[in-house]
């Protein structure tokens, strides 16, 4: 089951509320940003082109940005730096100021290069400047070309350097208070992307990005059914007891029984300007459908002192919930599994937060905003512990007498 799960895995590692990475197709719903002939798209004119490639001269260069911003994407291209090269990857940067500080800058520097011998760890390629650290050593000679991929969701930055792994870091453990009041721009959702020209040249060639907050809400990614329309709560009903409870009922009372939930429960979810709106004081609202292993995406968001979790197959849950202590995500009702998350991802009350949940037998993996934080966990049944999880059953948006928001949900079924 393991293998299985990590194939899964290994084909959808970027496929997060986006057109996913096809595995024959690792380009896929990629984009170019440079066309290799003029600087259309881009703000600022400093930099060059020769041979099809950009070039920040010797002399110049200075800051270039797109017009579109971005918030969450995987930003490819290749580099090749001369002895003593020095630029850097500007990301959700603003169009004024400095985008080291205002937004985020990835360093792209000559590590060889003897007057960069005695820098700080955090200033070499790949680092995030002034904040995170790189591994080094995996360059190519001065004079030859490097390939590099920036992956950020959310307060997930990863860089890859020639195939290699340097940067896996996550923002929201950065908390000395210097480093953070000299990057305000640290944890900006979005902005501009583009280079910082640092008085040397370097070329760079085959820009291209997948936009993973592609298409409006509500819209599925390739391989995927959206479980809320964005209009109304077709395809949802209300929760009527337990599965245990439920298996125990003829047809007729089943009927019967659901009518009712549907009746006491459906007007405490509204659908508003796309997103399911819970009032806090019905009880969980149900998809209709029962799903067996399957890839779950939901954006949610809770207030200050929140509570809720999704449901999986019917069982409790993947918590979510505002702790200071511990985030969420976890399977919160297991006992003899791990039941916490492996570190806390939350975004702050009152902003969006984005689960990946994946199962595939009685296994779950979950990340939450990009972060993996329940790795291959097994998750007990809590209405009967003697039995294993049930084969199938609903998904459910848990009621625990807090105002909640839920919207983007998609489902991809999982048939091995």
């Amino acid at each position: 089951m393991r293998k299985v799960l990590v194939f899964l895995l290994g084909l959808l590692v970027v496929a997060v509320f986006a057109v996913p990475v096809n595995a024959a197709d690792p380009e896929a719903g990629f984009v170019s940003l440079f066309n290799g002939r003029d600087l259309d798209g881009w703000t600022g004119s400093q930099y060059a082109i020769e041979d099809g490639n950009l070039v920040c001269p010797a002399e110049g260069g200075g800051i270039m940005l797109t017009e579109k911003e971005y918030s969450d994407f995987v930003f490819r291209f290749e580099f090749k730096l001369e002895a003593g090269g020095n630029n850097g990857v500007g990301i959700r940067a603003p169009l004024e100021g400095n985008p080291a500080y205002d937004g985020m800058e990835l360093q792209i520097l000559d590590d060889s290069a003897p007057e960069y011998a005695n820098l700080r760890p955090e200033q070499y390629h790949g680092s995030i400047y002034d904040v995170v650290a790189s591994k080094r050593g995996f360059q190519k000679p001065v004079g030859e070309w490097n390939t590099q991929e920036i992956f950020a969701m959310g307060p997930h930055i990863k860089v890859t350097l020639n195939g290699t792994v340097i940067v896996d870091a996550d923002l929201t453990t950065v908390t000395d208070e210097e480093v953070l009041k000299r990057h305000p721009g640290l944890m900006r959702p979005s902005g501009h992307l583009g280079f910082m020209g640092h008085g040397s040249r370097v070329e760079f060639r085959n820009l291209r990005i997948l936009d993973l907050n592609a298409g409006p809400d509500n819209t599925p990614p390739e391989g995927f059914e959206a479980l809320f329309n964005g209009t109304d709560l077709t395809g949802w009903k209300g929760l009527v007891l337990n599965p245990e409870e439920r298996a125990k009922m003829t047809p007729e009372q089943l009927q019967e029984a659901q009518a009712k939930a549907d009746e006491a429960i459906l007007p405490h979810w509204v659908v508003k300007d796309g997103t399911i709106e819970y009032d806090g004081q019905a009880d969980n609202l149900c998809t209709a459908k029962d799903y067996g292993d399957f890839e779950l995406l939901v954006d949610w968001k809770i207030h200050p002192g929140g509570d809720s979790g999704i449901y999986l197959r019917g069982c409790p849950q993947v918590q979510i919930w505002d702790r200071p202590d511990v985030g969420s995500g976890g399977l919160y009702n297991n006992q003899n599994n791990p039941s916490q998350p492996l570190l806390k991802a939350d975004n702050p009350p009152g902003q969006w937060n984005r689960f990946r949940i994946i199962m595939v037998g009685d296994t779950v993996t979950v990340y939450l905003n990009g972060i993996l934080i329940v790795d291959e966990v097994t998750m007990e049944n809590y209405w009967d512990r003697s039995k294993p999880m049930y084969p199938t059953g609903p998904i459910e948006l848990q009621h625990h007498g807090s105002t909640l928001w839920f919207k983007n949900i998609y489902i991809r079924e999982i048939t091995q």
